[in-house]
């Protein structure tokens, strides 16, 4: 079956959702920690449309969470009421209700202190089932067991009561996977998919900054583990692996360390998705950007106080967001890289000025106090600028109504010219901005701070390349910068994620789906699907670095290339580009991305179940060799196209506009995106 524009189309017949229960168990579940609970919660509106009220997520009970994010109801169904009611009777505490997320599904929480007492039991059981124990001392291990124990006990309680339905039940992470282990130990009739977002022993081993994808098949697993007083965790991952019918994982690049780490070939790929809003107006994403970019700008006036010498018409905002670790999110290679672009721009003597924001949680004490001053300054300053213009035009308005034109030595009167003497001095600073927004608890031995240090970038006037560490997650109450996290993304001109170690990478795929250029490296999930599907990523706004066979060196001389390319774009150039980012959002939505995951229910229920249900072909779904084309329209690429210094950005070519159509772009670029996947035709099969 091929689309309109020749591009193979799924086929794939629908699974009997009436006859089923699909259950996803995650310690995220409105429980925010990391990326799964961004994966849960975005994929939850599909998979809610799709099996409606047969579809159930299982996790952790906190009272905080669940008064703030869930809506206790009663179950509509008689297997899950009986199995909620019964364990309840026998000491535990299930709760239930409806998550107040798009799609509303419903919710099993289970308080994980009120059944600790049967901690030691548990032990046994999973000793039992894989001769797998748990130090008394590893909470967060101890932990996991319970909630393991109370998933397996729910699942037995529903198979029990299902009157032949059956049940799918999908575990994320090692965190759930305890459940997975002592559900196949039981021998429960359930069909087990078992996902990992990323391998507990390869984010240990990227964090010592080991060459870790050149020497997979090298490493001895179990005494890494061991030396890293992990063993007992990579033994409840690597049995839960293997005792899934299923096994998937997020990314290509996952799946090859997977491989190598848990011995186990994943047999699907499930892409992380997110849920894609299109504006009805096609440039209301580009009219965001210039609103929010000028709340950046405002900030950017309060923090550089008395040493603004530079124009933030020619400003670019740069950024790298996420958890603080170091290596393996890039920032090491950032610095680095930002480093020789400020020798770069200075050398060229260029105009351009690429203010850089860290956002990356770190311990403080509290916010900066020249930092609370640089904005108290800034305010002042439009305060009394106000002031001034209301009385100017106050005068200027009487004097056009007389009929006269005003003198202008008078408009002003001495009271207002002091005024503005005393405010000019106020902007007077005898130290330079500071690089952090907050004082650090480990100031000396932070990794970014040392490193600023070391590089020398202390947001002097001479340098283009300014530094701004805000160490917490942004807010829109904070008094520094009030502005939402994708409010601030809209505002930026490109993000930066040069990560080492990224199983997916939710953060450039978030640029994407705003139209934000970003910078993504072939060891990122996100980047090796990127490669995959596109052509010519960077004609899109991904810029891919090569963290995988080249040299550390080289990568960053390849990332500085990457950022210098950038600031030589022109104003144009950067909103084509931002246009073409746009229009690849249709690739990361779950509406597209979501058939992975049914792929991988097809599978597992021909595997659990296989006289009741088969399927004819297991191929995973592929793209059959396309590739989103690479734009015919000039210029092909904004870095193809760039004048050969920054300073003269802003010269336009007089026939770009005849040679750039967007419209047409656009209409080709929404056939070819229409429907980029392919899947065999995979029935369910017949009941007997």
């Amino acid at each position: 079956v091929t689309s309109l524009s020749g591009l193979p189309q799924w086929e794939v017949e629908e699974l009997p959702v009436e006859d089923l229960f699909l259950f996803e168990v995650a310690w995220e579940v409105t429980n925010k920690v990391g990326g799964i609970y961004t994966v849960i919660q975005t994929k939850a509106r599909t998979t809610a449309d799709e099996w409606g009220d047969n579809y159930f997520l299982i996790g952790p009970y906190f009272e905080q969470n669940m008064k703030t994010q869930v809506e206790k109801c009663e179950p509509a169904n008689d297997a899950i009421r009986k199995a909620v009611d019964i364990m309840n009777k026998h000491g535990c505490q299930v709760h239930f209700g409806r998550w107040l997320i798009e799609g509303s599904p419903y919710v099993v929480l289970f308080d994980i202190g009120f059944s600790a007492w049967n901690l030691d039991r548990w032990k046994g059981d999973l000793w039992e089932a894989c001769s797998v124990g748990i130090p008394y001392h590893d909470r967060e291990a101890n932990d996991m067991l319970i909630f393991g124990s109370l998933t397996a006990w729910f699942l037995k309680e529903v198979t029990d009561h299902a009157d032949g339905r059956h049940v799918i039940a999908q575990f994320h992470e090692w965190q759930a996977g305890t459940g997975l282990i002592l559900s196949r130990a039981r021998k429960l009739p359930i069909a087990t998919i078992f996902t990992t977002h990323a391998t507990l022993l390869g984010r240990y081993l990227c964090a010592a900054n080991i060459d870790f994808y050149n020497h997979l098949d090298e490493f001895n697993i179990d005494k890494e583990a061991g030396e890293r007083q992990i063993y007992h965790r990579y033994c409840m991952e690597r049995a839960s692996v293997h005792c899934a019918h299923v096994f998937t994982t997020v990314s290509e690049i996952t799946a090859i360390e997977a491989e190598h780490i848990l011995k186990r070939k994943p047999d699907v790929v499930t892409p992380n998705g997110l849920n894609v809003k299109k504006f009805s107006a096609m440039h209301e994403f580009q009219n965001l950007h210039a609103m929010y970019k000028a709340r950046i700008q405002e900030f950017v006036r309060g923090h550089f106080y008395g040493h603004l010498d530079f124009d933030l018409e020619k400003t670019l905002f740069f950024f790298i967001a996420g958890r603080y670790e170091f290596s393996n999110k890039g920032a090491d290679i950032f610095l680095e890289s930002l480093s020789r672009l400020n020798f770069l721009l200075r050398m060229h003597k260029s105009d351009v000025t690429v203010v850089v924001f860290f956002i990356m949680p770190a311990k403080t004490n509290n916010f900066n106090v020249e930092t609370l001053k640089g904005q108290a300054v800034r305010k002042q300053l439009w305060d009394i600028a106000h002031s001034v213009k209301e009385k100017f035009g106050k005068k200027l308005y009487d004097a056009l109504l007389r009929g006269e034109f005003p003198d202008m030595n008078n408009i002003l009167d001495r009271d207002d010219i002091t005024i503005m003497k005393r405010a000019i001095f106020s902007t007077q600073r005898q130290s330079l901005p500071p690089v952090t927004t907050h004082n650090m608890m480990d100031d000396s031995t932070d990794p970014i701070l040392s490193t600023i240090r070391r590089i020398g970038l202390f947001n002097s006037r001479t340098d283009r390349v300014k530094v701004i560490l805000h160490p917490e997650f942004l807010s829109s109450t904070s008094p520094l910068l009030p502005m939402d996290y994708e409010e601030f993304v809209r505002g930026c001109h490109l993000g930066v994620f040069p990560s080492y170690y990224e199983p997916w990478g939710y953060t450039p795929a978030e640029c994407t789906v705003m139209g934000i250029p970003s910078v993504t490296t072939n060891l990122s999930g996100f980047g090796c699907f990127m490669q995959e599907h596109v052509a010519d990523p960077t004609a899109y706004g991904i810029y891919i670095v090569d963290r995988r066979f080249r040299s550390p060196d080289d990568s960053c001389n390849q990332l500085t290339k990457f950022l210098y390319g950038f600031c030589k774009q022109s104003r144009r150039q950067r909103i084509i580009q931002r246009n073409r980012t746009e229009r690849l959002s249709d690739l990361l939505d779950w509406r597209y991305l979501g058939r992975y995951y049914q792929h991988a229910r097809h599978l597992t229920l021909s595997r659990a179940f296989p006289d009741k249900f088969h399927v004819e072909s297991t191929s995973p779904p592929t793209t059959e060799g396309f590739k989103y084309p690479r734009p015919s329209s000039v210029p092909p690429s904004p870095t193809g196209s760039q004048v050969s210094s920054p300073q003269s950005s802003d010269v336009e070519d007089e026939d770009e506009d005849e040679r750039y159509n967007e419209e047409e772009e656009a209409e080709r670029d929404r056939l070819n995106i229409k429907s980029p996947f392919y899947l065999g035709h995979v029935p369910y099969g017949n009941k007997k």
